[in-house]
């Protein structure tokens, strides 16, 4: 099959630098057309600070950087801007017939906006349907990818709903690499912990409750469970790694917990898609695991690694989830979530 462009916004930053990466030897996808706004008119591998691994790949480096709001010819867009560009130029791409599949928060809790974690709630992909109709587009389409640190805490909870989640308490320790490049200050991070994330404390409660939630005709209506976040920090490069507590009416038994997170598989359709890690979940059993050194790479960065589970005395149990910050939080899900799309039949011009 011959492979679908794809164009990438936001592309000299450090998240639209794991989306080239990503795509570079994407079975289905590649890149097209890079978008910037301080960068653009220039190459790519001139104008962008290479922060990964490695070096731009060589044929993307040649490409001349299109200035953001110009017109793009790929049926695909993946966005890696900040929020205040999101606002300005996704709805507008998706209204022209692109579907766009976003890492920003700009758009996660509209209420026709799907908020996809493919493994969780592939079924959420038909609010698609629902936003053509609300909208009047015809082929495009916008679809979000949640925060970074929310990711890992739905995944490991989404096993779990069946013994009834009522309270979830969540205190994060995010990378720094979660704050783009280049980032926090060293002298504030450096021998220390900064005890607030701006804004996402109130992500990860919302965020979590629609994700989990349940699709109806037009709308996900929220979990019926109570969520409270803390989020800092860490002096950490790459992987954010979250305490969890968390009550369940059905009070299974530790090793049942385990066990429904071991046995947990998506549906075939997106088991089978390119980006899907193979298991979802990986539960350590190791007293000190999972660490983000040595566990955020777990299934090529796109699997959860959970540990610790324990006797909570105040909700009833409590573990450690992770997973990494950049991929599987960022570009990766995207990617995977394009994939769903894709294979739903959603992205004109795609065939398999």
């Amino acid at each position: 099959m011959s492979k679908l462009k794809v164009a990438v916004l936001g592309a000299s930053g450090a998240v639209g630098q794991r989306f080239i990466q990503l795509l570079e030897h994407h079975p289905w996808f590649e890149v097209g057309e890079v978008v910037g706004k301080t960068s653009a008119g220039r190459r790519y591998g001139e104008a962008t600070h290479w922060i990964l691994d490695g070096a731009p790949p060589p044929r993307v480096a040649e490409m001349i950087v299109k200035p953001l709001g110009d017109e793009l010819e790929s049926p695909l867009v993946f966005s890696a801007l900040p929020k205040e560009a999101a606002l300005e130029v996704e709805v507008p791409l998706a209204s022209k017939g692109h579907v766009v599949a976003t890492n920003a928060s700009a758009y996660r809790m509209e209420a026709d906006v799907p908020l996809l974690l493919p493994e969780v709630n592939a079924d959420h992909v038909r609010l698609v349907d629902v936003q053509r109709k609300n909208r009047g587009w015809s082929t495009g389409a916008l679809v979000a990818n949640s925060n970074c640190t929310v990711m890992p805490v739905v995944m490991s909870l989404a096993p779990l709903m069946s013994f009834g989640v009522e309270k979830v308490l969540m205190v994060s320790e995010q990378a720094v690499s979660g704050a783009g490049y280049p980032g926090v200050p060293s002298l504030d991070i450096i021998d220390n912990i900064l005890p607030y994330v701006p804004g996402d404390e109130d992500k990860m409660e919302a965020e979590s409750r629609k994700m989990l939630g349940r699709l109806d005709s037009e709308s996900v209506e929220m979990a019926q469970f109570t969520a409270s976040a803390t989020c800092t920090r860490v002096p950490v490069v790459d992987g954010h790694t979250v305490v969890v507590s968390v009550q369940l009416r059905a009070n299974p038994s530790l090793e049942d917990v385990i066990t429904a997170w071991r046995d947990y598989r998506p549906a075939d359709e997106v088991a089978h898609l390119p980006s899907s890690p193979q298991p979802p979940i990986h539960y350590l059993s190791q007293t000190d695991r999972p660490q983000p050194r040595r566990d955020r790479d777990a299934g090529r960065g796109m699997a959860v690694s959970i540990g610790r589970l324990r006797a909570c005395p105040v909700l009833g149990y409590k573990y450690v989830t992770l997973s990494h910050n950049t991929i599987r939080g960022a570009a990766g899900s995207s990617i995977l979530n394009a994939e769903l799309l894709a294979v739903k039949g959603y992205i004109h011009g795609f065939s398999a």
